[in-house]
């Protein structure tokens, strides 16, 4: 991406700045990973079954929520937890953008069949980076 590449300094300035502004913690929760409706059933006594669990793990619960923030827009306010650390919230934040730009590039490298669509993901995700980056 050629947008990505001239600002790469200043990306990686921001990227050393959102990961110094994080503080060490001493807890962690189990995270599923990539969460959504889609990843919970229902049992035959209408208690709520997690699937697709091969991501779970003990992480920052700011990681899940960057996702699903992503993931649901204008409705992630349901699901918005109290108290997680903006700072984390910054960096994960980055860290998703910059793998929104690279997976989908790296998927155009080969014979994947919805080019346009993994495109706009990187151009999209591209966008939200720079928007963020200050001017040269």
């Amino acid at each position: 991406m050629p947008r990505i590449a001239a600002a790469r300094d200043r990306i990686a300035t921001l990227l050393d700045v959102a990961y110094a502004a994080v503080a060490p913690r001493a807890g962690y929760a189990l995270i599923h990973g990539e969460l959504g409706p889609d990843h919970v059933l229902i049992d035959d006594h209408d208690r709520p079954v997690l699937i697709d669990i091969e991501g779970a793990m003990y992480f920052d619960p700011e990681w899940e929520h960057v996702f699903l923030r992503l993931r649901f827009g204008g409705t992630y306010h349901h699901l918005a937890a109290d108290g997680l650390d903006e700072a984390r919230l910054r960096l994960y934040q980055l860290a998703l953008d910059l793998s929104l730009v690279e997976g989908p590039l790296r998927l155009l490298d080969g014979d994947f069949p919805d080019r346009a669509f993994m495109r706009s993901v990187a151009d999209h995700a591209t966008r939200r980076i720079l928007a963020r980056v200050p001017p040269s």
